[in-house]
């Protein structure tokens, strides 16, 4: 039987058997490092399920957000959830454990959901830059051509898309062959969504009118900018100068720091959803107190 070492670290494959299993390197051999990495996980992973859904509550419990940016801004929320949960209950349990193998077909269904949601995420990111180009370049069709409908249709494209785009990936990743056509898809997409945006804002005569413009947009592309710094790091570094202790980094960023960042990201840029999160508390408290 071959060993074959995963999850973002080295990869070993013997050409005389097939592998059954894989082993999961962490990132200390120190036994005493075990107890406060489970610990800086666990406070990570529930700070993202925490933030994700008081986004999520906030959106469908005040009407001012029950707009398409709102309903896209939900959908991330699930998603960074979703994606977050994919890995991270995994590895809180091999580091309390101590248990590091995992076999072939558990790993390659984990890889297929992961590859699933980072597709559903490439697609999303991408939907909401053309939000942003239609409110800023297009605001008097926005309200016409981005209706509730459209908007619930463009998000459920977005997951049956994303879904389907992981399948290939998913086979090719499990044969050490590896696709990014659908990322540099989004990427060039968005990249079109705001030189047309940039160029919309600079026309405006108002310094007002700038900085409202660029409000509106400046939270998804904060979002946005990480992602593909991030994705940059980790999938598109030169082999010659790859480091194994910089990609464990790079990946623990991309695939539990990010989901944790985002609602908070959403949540201080964005006005209207801090307005709602603040008011949400303040009934909560007010109604804990009688």
């Amino acid at each position: 039987m071959s060993t074959t070492y995963t999850k973002g670290l080295d990869i070993f494959n013997s050409s005389n058997c097939s592998a059954t299993e894989f082993i999961i390197w962490g990132f200390s051999d120190t036994p005493r490092l075990q107890p406060v990495l489970f610990l800086i996980f666990l406070l990570i992973y529930a700070l993202t399920v925490f933030g994700n859904i008081v986004i999520i509550t906030v959106i469908f419990w005040d009407n001012r957000l029950q707009k398409p940016m709102y309903c896209f801004l939900c959908n991330m929320s699930f998603l960074d959830f979703s994606y977050s949960t994919v890995t991270a209950p995994y590895m809180l349990y091999v580091l309390i454990t101590g248990h590091k193998k995992l076999s072939i077909k558990r790993c390659m269904t984990q890889l297929y959901f992961f590859n699933s949601f980072a597709s559903v995420e490439y697609l999303l990111l991408t939907t909401m830059a053309y939000d942003r180009y239609m409110a800023i370049c297009k605001p008097f069709l926005y309200n016409q051509v981005m209706s509730p409908k459209v908007c619930f249709w463009l998000s459920l494209t977005a997951w049956i898309s994303g879904f389907i785009a992981a399948l290939p990936v998913t086979i090719l990743s499990s044969a050490l062959t590896f696709c990014v056509v659908l990322l540099f898809s989004c990427f060039l997409l968005t990249v079109m969504s705001y030189v047309y945006i940039i160029s919309a804002i600079f026309k405006i005569q108002s310094t007002e009118g700038r900085h409202k413009a660029f409000s509106t947009c400046g939270s998804h592309l904060t979002v946005v900018t990480l992602f593909y710094i991030l994705v940059v790091g980790v999938y598109m570094k030169p082999t010659s100068s790859y480091s194994l202790d910089v990609g464990k980094m790079l990946s623990v960023l991309y695939v539990n720091v990010i989901p944790m960042l985002n609602p908070f990201i959403y949540s201080l840029r964005n006005k209207d959803v801090k307005d709602a999160v603040i008011k949400l508390g303040k009934d909560r408290l007010h109604k804990n107190r009688f």
